[in-house]
């Protein structure tokens, strides 16, 4: 069995304590505009997400346990609102969603990339070799668009598609922005995690080279979060199949040779 990357009783006193969903309100509305674009009217959509708040009477709405809190085939629409990033298990979180969904159902995970905050992991990194001389785990690996993709096609989905895009939020020095995370419920609820404080130099020194690398003409830092946005759909018969291996009627050389090869006009 593999190790467990995240405390979960850790991330729950995490979130208990958060106070600030900017970044799932702006999620929610991505959703609401990607799915003006789909030609399909949902009527049982389900929510997992760690902040039900959000959401209001968009739909069922359930906690992102280990084992979630859904039939088999019994919803049209699933959408997994950044929480997949901390899944110790994030196949399965999305084998549930696939079961969960009736034939041709959509399926649509939003998580944190590997983008993300990557201006706040190099500071820290280097802070912490220059005041102890050593690494400690502090903060949550997350995975590139490529490889996310492919959990997908692992979970059983078609028609798999893997998207991000990227918000940076200025803030007035790292103190602020870790002050953020915090309030996010995102803070270090990584299980091999430092089980005593840092020293405070340590951010200290981060904050420093922050600012001295990253801050703009007003003295403000920026910071990354790119959210990767995968959907995938539960299979049907009338989707869109490829074609069998050998069912291709034309050779592909006898194709090629009815086109007369370009000419290089340069020089």
């Amino acid at each position: 069995m593999p190790p467990r990357l995240t405390d979960s009783s850790a991330l729950k006193i995490h979130r208990n304590r958060a106070s600030e969903t900017f970044l799932h309100v702006e999620v929610a509305d991505e959703v609401q505009e990607r799915l003006t674009e789909v030609n399909r009217r949902f009527t049982d959509p389900v929510v997992i997400t760690p902040f039900p708040q959000v959401w209001g009477n968009f739909g069922k709405v359930i906690d992102d346990e280990e084992i979630l809190n859904i039939s088999p085939a019994s919803h049209d629409l699933a959408i997994h609102v950044l929480a997949l990033h901390w899944a110790n298990d994030p196949v399965g979180q999305m084998v549930q969603c696939r079961r969960a969904l009736r034939p041709d159902g959509l399926f649509m995970a939003f998580l944190f990339g590997g983008q993300t905050l990557w201006e706040l992991r190099a500071c820290l990194a280097q802070a912490e070799t220059n005041v102890t001389g050593g690494l400690s785990p502090r903060v949550l690996p997350m995975g590139e668009i490529r490889d996310l993709g492919g959990l997908l096609q692992r979970a059983g989905f078609s028609l798999p598609v893997a998207d991000s895009f990227t918000k940076t939020v200025r803030y007035r020095d790292a103190f602020h922005l870790m002050h953020d995370i915090r309030a996010m419920g995102e803070g270090n609820a990584l299980a091999d995690r430092l089980r005593r404080p840092t020293r405070r130099d340590v951010f200290v020194e981060a904050a420093k080279l922050y600012n001295d690398q990253f801050a703009d003409s007003e003295g403000r830092i920026p910071a990354t979060f790119e959210i990767i946005c995968l959907t995938g759909w539960a299979p049907d018969p009338s989707q869109q199949q490829p074609l069998r291996p050998g069912s291709a009627k034309q050779r592909l050389a006898d194709v090629l040779k009815s086109f007369d090869p370009p000419t290089d006009s340069t020089k």
